[in-house]
């Protein structure tokens, strides 16, 4: 496995401050970690370590609208309306499989985020899904629904939303009882409002007038069912075997989770909270996720035997993060 430490040895020259990974083959497991956990210290990245998972949540709540599909509480073309009537504009237009594979044409609010020092100011401040939703309910559709697709993380809080609206209960509160509880993903959490990760946990940072600003804590209630998950990847690597084999969702839903559309990267194509990508030799499902400080890749073979979750700790938004073609084939090669 020499050749995965020298991975993420040169994710770590590349400007990372860490990097932590959990892979699998058929060879058995390989755990490994690289960079230091906070910069200005010796102290080594805990490959056991929490971190913020970012969009990797949108796979979990789409995990719970597939489960209420499958129990007939939603279906798949419902529209928005129907769940949260007069929310959106074009409501009763966009349907649940739009929301989940993102060919909604919804705005994205994330691109109306504030900047670097805007976000550092108000790390600790509290987001209210509706009102996001409210703040964007102005822009006109990118699209027509179902026309073409385009990533938009307001998708996800409508889901948010949607299942709080079928089952009178939290988000919270169907994640834990639906997913975490079962599984018993004991390092999995929803925070809501608290704004510091768990020990023990690599440090994130953004750039701010050339000085690094360690972001780690902060209040992630704006990316709420689109992104606000914190976990580690061992429990990342359970729960999309568990998904991926059956063990969350009937094999209708399960197929329909994995009825993709293209993107415009021809190896790359989305799923519903689930996305493809298509090696020379492998096809690995799962998703990636990048939140201030911190990017997660999680990819899973359908037979969970090959899996890969790697999350880096950054020192910059302005970086690109690598392209996950590249980084899946240089890991499984």
């Amino acid at each position: 496995m020499r050749h995965l430490q020298k991975f993420l040895d040169s994710q770590v020259a590349s400007g990372s401050a860490g990097a932590l990974m959990h892979y699998q083959d058929a060879d058995g497991p390989w755990v490994g970690a690289s960079g230091v956990a906070e910069v200005g210290t010796a102290v080594p990245v805990d490959p056991a370590g929490s971190f913020r998972i970012g969009s990797v949540t949108k796979t979990f709540t789409a995990t719970v609208v597939l489960q209420l599909v499958g129990e007939g509480v939603l279906a798949l073309d419902d529209s928005v309306g129907r769940w949260l009537p007069g929310v959106i504009p074009a409501g009763d237009s966009i349907n649940l499989r739009q929301l989940l594979n993102h060919t909604s044409g919804l705005y994205n609010y994330t691109s109306d985020l504030p900047d670097t020092a805007g976000i550092i100011r108000d790390r600790f401040v509290h987001w209210d899904p509706r009102a996001t939703i409210d703040s964007i309910a102005v822009q006109p559709l990118l699209f027509e629904p179902g026309a073409t697709c385009s990533y938009s993380n307001t998708n996800y809080l409508l889901l948010g939303l949607i299942i709080e609206a079928a089952t009178g209960k939290s988000f919270a509160t169907e994640i834990e009882s639906r997913i975490l509880e079962p599984l018993d993903l004991q390092e999995t959490l929803i925070p809501g409002d608290a704004t510091t990760l768990p020990e023990p946990h690599a440090h994130g940072y953004l750039t701010l007038d050339d000085q690094l600003v360690d972001i780690s804590d902060f209040n992630a209630s704006q990316a709420w069912s689109a992104g606000e998950f914190v976990s580690t990847a061992s429990d990342l690597n359970r729960f999309y075997a568990a998904l991926l084999t059956g063990k969350l969702l009937r094999p209708a839903e399960l197929e329909a989770m994995q009825t993709t559309i293209p993107t415009d990267e021809a190896f790359h194509h989305f799923g519903l909270g689930l996305s493809r990508i298509t090696l020379p030799n492998l096809t690995l499902w799962g998703h990636a996720g990048g939140i201030f400080g911190y990017r997660t890749w999680s990819y899973h073979a359908a037979d969970a035997i090959h899996q890969l979750t790697l999350s880096l700790t950054t020192t910059t938004d302005d970086t690109p993060p690598p392209p996950a073609y590249e980084l899946l084939a240089n890991v499984f090669q």
